[in-house]
This record gives C-alpha cells, sequence and structure tokens, in this order.
C-alpha cells in the first residue's frame, strides 16, 4: 500500500512539474495550449480510473479466493 501511495504522489507531482514546463517553453498560444492541457488531463483522468477500477475488481476477486474455503 505504501508503495502504491509514493507511486500516486510521484505521478502527481511529476504530472504538475511537467505541466509547468510545457507551460514555460510552449510554442503554442495560451488558447490552444489550454485547451490541449485540458484534453490531456480529461485522457488522464479517465486513465486513472481505469486503472483504478481495474485494480478494484483484481483485489475483489482475490478476496473472494481468500473467503472461499478450501475443497476438500
Amino acid at each position: 500500500m505504501r508503495r502504491m501511495f509514493g507511486f500516486l504522489i510521484g505521478v502527481v507531482v511529476g504530472g504538475l512539474v511537467g505541466s509547468t514546463i510545457a507551460l514555460l517553453l510552449a510554442p503554442e498560444s495560451g488558447e490552444i495550449l489550454r485547451s490541449e492541457l485540458r484534453e490531456r488531463g480529461a485522457v488522464f483522468q479517465a486513465e486513472i480510473r481505469h486503472a483504478a477500477d481495474a485494480r478494484r475488481i483484481e483485489l475483489r476477486e482475490r478476496l473472494e479466493t481468500l473467503r472461499t474455503p478450501p475443497a476438500a
């Protein structure tokens, strides 16, 4: 659990640093850049939700196998 929390913190910090650098070095106009960042943010959020849902399903399946008594 600690490793996953550390990973998520790293992803968030990396995203913030990357977006800051992108804003500072962007060759495009502000409006185009903002729309692209919004789109990328939405895609990133959807990927995070998908990964969380997949992990939740995996953990529920593992819990069910642990709860089920072994066949004799």
